[in-house]
C-alpha cells in the first residue's frame, strides 16, 4: 500500500502547530522592536567586561600592534556585521533569524549546524561562564571596597549571589522582553568604560612606567601576544546574537529590518569606539606593563569611585549574561519542543533556563580564572564566528 498524502487539513494543523511554537520561542515571538533597541542590545552585548582587559592586551602587544589591532578589529568586525545584517533577508519572503540558520544557508542543512552551532554554543556559554565570574568578581571588590574591615568573604558566594538575580531575569519571555534591562547595562558600559579611563588619566603616569613586555622569554611574550588577540577578539565579539537581535525588528517589503538595524549598529559602534579605544589606550599608557587584568583592579583609589564603577559593570554584566542566554534558550527549547515534543509550557522554560543558569553557575565557580578565560574563549570562537565565518 502507498503512503497516503497528507490532507489540507493535515497541513493546516501543521502550520498551526508551528506558527504556536513559533510564537512561544523568545526569538521569533515579538517583532515590534525600535532601531534604538538594537542600538543598546548591540552595545550591550558588545561592550562588555572585555573593555577592562583591554590595557593588559596593549601591554601585550606594545604600542604599535597594539594600536594597528584594535583599530582594524573596529573596521573589520563593523564590516563582517554590515554583512550580516544585509543577509538577514536576502532570500526574498524569508528571515534568518538566527547565527545558525544563516550558517546552514551558506554551507548545507546538516555541515551549517556542525559548523556554525558548535561555536556558536561555545561562545554564548563561555560568554556566559566568564560573566558569572565577572559578576562575582565585581561585586567581592564592591564590598571590599566599601567595607574593608570587614570579614573577607569567598568568590563563591559572590557568584551564587550575582546568579540569583538570573534565577529570576532568565524567565522573561524574549528578547524584546528584556529592553530595559538591555538599556540599563549599555548605560552602565560606557559609564564604567569612563570611569576606567577618567581615573587612570587623573592618577596620571605611574613612576618608572615600562611599555617594554613583561615576559622574559620568547616563548613567554609570543603566548602573551596570542592571548592578547584573544582578548581583542572577545572585546569585539558581538556578531553571535546580532540576527538574534534584527529578527525583534518588524519588516515588510517596503520597510526591511535592515533600515532601522544598521541606523542601531552604527550608534551603537559609536560608544564601542568612545569606550574601546580611551580605556585601551590611556591605560596602557599610565600603567605600562604593570596593569592588571581587569584595570579597575589596577585602580585602588578613590574608594568612591572604584566602588561605583565595580557596582556599574555588575548591572552591565547582568544585561550582557540576558543577552547572550536568550538565543541559547532558544536553541535549548527548540530541541524540547521540537525534537523531543515536549509541550511548550512555562514549567518547561521553568526547568530549562534554572538548569542553564546553574550549570554557568557551577563552571564559574569551579573555573575563576579571568583573564584566562577571556582570552581562550576569544582565540577558539569569538575569531572564527566574529572576523571569518561573517
Amino acid at each position: 500500500m502507498g503512503t497516503q498524502a497528507p490532507t489540507a487539513t493535515d497541513i493546516d494543523e501543521k502550520l498551526k502547530r508551528q506558527k504556536a511554537i513559533d510564537d512561544w520561542l523568545p526569538i521569533s515571538s515579538s517583532r515590534n522592536a525600535k532601531w534604538w533597541y538594537s542600538a543598546f542590545h548591540n552595545v550591550t552585548a558588545m561592550v562588555g567586561a572585555g573593555v577592562l582587559s583591554l590595557p593588559y592586551a596593549m601591554a601585550q602587544l606594545g604600542w604599535g600592534p597594539g594600536v594597528t589591532v584594535l583599530v582594524l578589529s573596529w573596521f573589520i568586525t563593523l564590516y563582517t556585521l554590515w554583512q550580516m545584517v544585509e543577509m538577514h533577508e536576502m532570500v526574498p519572503g524569508k528571515r534568518f533569524d538566527r547565527y545558525h540558520e544563516l550558517g546552514q544557508y551558506a554551507f548545507g542543512e546538516k555541515l551549517g549546524l556542525y559548523i556554525v552551532v558548535p561555536q556558536q554554543l561555545i561562545v554564548e556559554v563561555g560568554v556566559n561562564i566568564v560573566y558569572m565570574v565577572t559578576g562575582g568578581k565585581s561585586l567581592q571588590k564592591f564590598h571590599d571596597t566599601v567595607c574593608s574591615d570587614c570579614k573577607k568573604i569567598k568568590l563563591t558566594y559572590f557568584i551564587m549571589i550575582f546568579a540569583s538575580v538570573h534565577f529570576v531575569l532568565s524567565h522573561l519571555p524574549n528578547l524584546n522582553s528584556i529592553s530595559g534591562v538591555s538599556l540599563a547595562a549599555a548605560v552602565m558600559s560606557l559609564s564604567y568604560s569612563t570611569i576606567a579611563w577618567a581615573a587612570s588619566a587623573h592618577k596620571g603616569v605611574i613612576e618608572n612606567v615600562d611599555y617594554g613586555y613583561k615576559a622574559t622569554t620568547t616563548p613567554g611574550t609570543v603566548f602573551g601576544f596570542f592571548n592578547a588577540l584573544g582578548d581583542v577578539a572577545f572585546a569585539y565579539a558581538g556578531h553571535n546574537v546580532v540576527l538574534e537581535i534584527q529578527a525583534t525588528i518588524p519588516s515588510t517589503p517596503e520597510k526591511p529590518s535592515k533600515g532601522p538595524m544598521w541606523r542601531g549598529v552604527i550608534v551603537a559602534y559609536i560608544v564601542v569606539a568612545l569606550c574601546y579605544f580611551p580605556v585601551a589606550l590611556i591605560g596602557y599608557w599610565m600603567f605600562g606593563n604593570s596593569v592588571d587584568d581587569n584595570i579597575l583592579m589596577t585602580l585602588e583609589k578613590p574608594n568612591w569611585l572604584i566602588a561605583m564603577a565595580n557596582m556599574f559593570v555588575v548591572i552591565h554584566v547582568i544585561g550582557s549574561y540576558q543577552i547572550y542566554a536568550m538565543p541559547v534558550f532558544d536553541m535549548i527549547e527548540t530541541v524540547m519542543v521540537k525534537k523531543l515534543n515536549f509541550k511548550p509550557t512555562t514549567m518547561l522554560r521553568f526547568i530549562v533556563r534554572n538548569v542553564y543558569v546553574a550549570f554557568t553557575m557551577f563552571i564559574g565557580i569551579t573555573f575563576p580564572f579571568f583573564g584566562g578565560l577571556l582570552g581562550f574563549f576569544g582565540g577558539f570562537a569569538f575569531a572564527p564566528t566574529t572576523y571569518f565565518v561573517s
